[in-house]
């Protein structure tokens, strides 16, 4: 079940860069922009109990 799921995710992502390729790069934008918030925060939060 797990290898059927992992192949049909594949699938999937390869059907979305292909026809919706934007749209991908929207999407993979936005989870940089906010890995990077998030890491920035972190940042944040350490820098201030360092402090």
């Amino acid at each position: 079940m797990k290898k059927v799921l992992t192949w049909g995710g594949v699938a999937f992502l390869v059907f979305f860069i292909a026809f919706r390729p934007e749209s991908a790069g929207n999407v993979v934008s936005t989870i940089a922009g906010t890995i990077g918030a998030i890491g920035a925060g972190f940042a944040s939060f350490i820098s201030n109990l360092v402090a």
